[in-house]
């Protein structure tokens, strides 16, 4: 995580009625300040925080982790920002309890192992807060329905944060896609492909790549992901590919998923990871992953789209997200970084570079923050996800991302899990909406508001 010396002002001072034109002024300014708690400081959680203390219509009242080493890091972070320091709360696995019993938290943002997302978000929305969830939201089928289920009985939001989304390219073809450039959509792609060795195997005490540990002699993410890879074989990660392009085929509001059937490689990589970095008589070198390399899921929408999600983290490869968009009208394509538009084009069947198109069509979010995100993490969308999270809390409205996208992307993963299992068998994906997305409106993304 680099650190940054960005937004001092800038970031308040943008937010206002003219971003919310639904409030009038008054409305909009009623609360001043939105008190933030954390649960989940270490490398993600600390992300956060940082964007967090870069507002100052932000409070930081509380954090939460069971790392006392963690906790110090966010500490120093609020005092370096001349803050007060956050009530800390390290006492035991479930002390984050007592945190979401708070009155003086509107909002709280959880950067936890995947396993924690659901319990804490589940006491976070029954204490009457909006629920901030990393990625991703669920692990099981019954998560999902938990969250779902949460927030009707409590009407206290819940927002997958969902960076991805957030990203400039994504976000113009998101602009061209609703302006009709591709023409009607027919099928999209994309997934998470990324070198995650050195992540999932690390000791702590060595460079990422230098050690084969995993489980309670890992480092971060090495302490828990890695045990996924063992016990599960499915997409593990669905939702930075499918959110960006569940937005652009408006599922949940309008379209849905239907079904999906899965697929699975053989899982070598990871093993023979293990064997060239610690030797084929590392303990290590012994456990038996579950995951396959590489996993392909194909989904049936409602309105007849096809999507292709693919998962690959474990084998060498540069780092992308498989984006492609195909329509009626023409195509692109985020590994080449090009598009094609019939009758636009001015070569038949020749690729044109994206850049002028990105720029053309970029998002009235961008055009509006680009300044404000220009040093944030992954590129700027670091600074989107948590405003939008913010600014849905300080305008007590639902977020643009919400807790029906959060189960129905999360979903793809045990599902996935499911049709591998049964040998590739097609499973039915619930509505999580129970109807309502025949009749819900797109609400990502309309102009510069979130």
């Amino acid at each position: 995580m680099k650190r940054r010396n960005f937004i001092t002002k800038s970031l308040v001072y943008t937010s206002g009625a003219a971003l919310l034109p639904h409030l009038s002024k008054a409305q909009y300014t009623e609360q001043t300040k939105v008190r933030l708690g954390f649960i989940g400081v270490g490398l993600r959680g600390q992300n956060h925080l940082e964007m967090a203390l870069y507002r100052e219509d932000v409070e930081v009242v509380a954090i939460c982790d069971i790392d006392p080493h963690a906790i110090q890091i966010a500490q120093k972070m609020i005092a370096d920002k001349g803050r007060k320091p956050a009530v800390a709360y390290q006492n035991g696995e479930h002390d984050f309890e007592n945190l979401a019993k708070r009155a003086d938290i509107d909002g709280v943002v959880i950067a936890t192992p995947w396993e924690w997302h659901v319990p804490m978000a589940l006491e976070v929305m029954k204490q009457g807060k909006y629920a901030g969830v990393e990625v991703s939201a669920t692990v099981t089928l019954k998560e999902s329905w938990d969250l779902v289920n949460t927030y009707e009985k409590t009407g206290s939001h819940c927002m997958i944060l969902e960076n991805v989304c957030f990203r400039r390219d994504v976000m113009a073809t998101l602009n061209m896609v609703r302006q009709g450039m591709f023409g009607t959509l027919s099928h999209v792609q994309c997934g998470y492909q990324h070198d995650l060795r050195e992540v999932k195997f690390n000791d702590g005490k060595q460079a990422y790549g230098g050690g084969v540990e995993f489980g309670a002699k890992g480092f971060s993410e090495a302490k828990w992901r890695t045990q996924h890879s063992i016990d599960r074989n499915g997409d593990l990660y669905p939702t930075h590919g499918l959110g960006p392009v569940a937005e652009m085929l408006n599922i949940n509001r309008g379209n849905q998923f239907a079904y999906l059937t899965s697929m699975a490689s053989p899982a070598m990589g990871l093993n023979q990871y293990i064997e060239e970095k610690g030797g084929k008589e590392h303990p290590n070198a012994k456990v038996n992953f579950k995951c396959g390399d590489v996993v392909q899921t194909m989904i049936k929408c409602h309105n007849g789209e096809t999507i292709l999600i693919t998962h690959d983290t474990n084998l060498p490869r540069p780092y992308s997200l498989g984006f492609r968009v195909q329509g009626t009208k023409g195509i692109w394509m985020e590994d080449n970084k090009s598009i094609y538009l019939e009758g636009v084009s001015p070569k038949a069947h020749r690729w044109e570079d994206y850049k002028p198109y990105q720029e053309k069509y970029d998002h009235p979010l961008w055009k509006a923050h680009a300044t404000d995100a220009e040093n944030a993490g992954h590129g700027g969308i670091d600074y989107f996800v948590l405003r939008a999270f913010i600014e849905s809390v300080k305008a007590k409205v639902a977020p643009p991302i919400d807790v029906y996208d959060a189960a129905a992307w999360s979903a793809i993963s045990p599902l996935s899990e499911e049709s591998i299992a049964k040998g590739s068998a097609p499973i039915q994906i619930p509505d999580f909406t129970r109807g309502k997305w025949k009749t819900n409106k797109p609400i990502f993304a309309l102009n510069d508001q979130y």
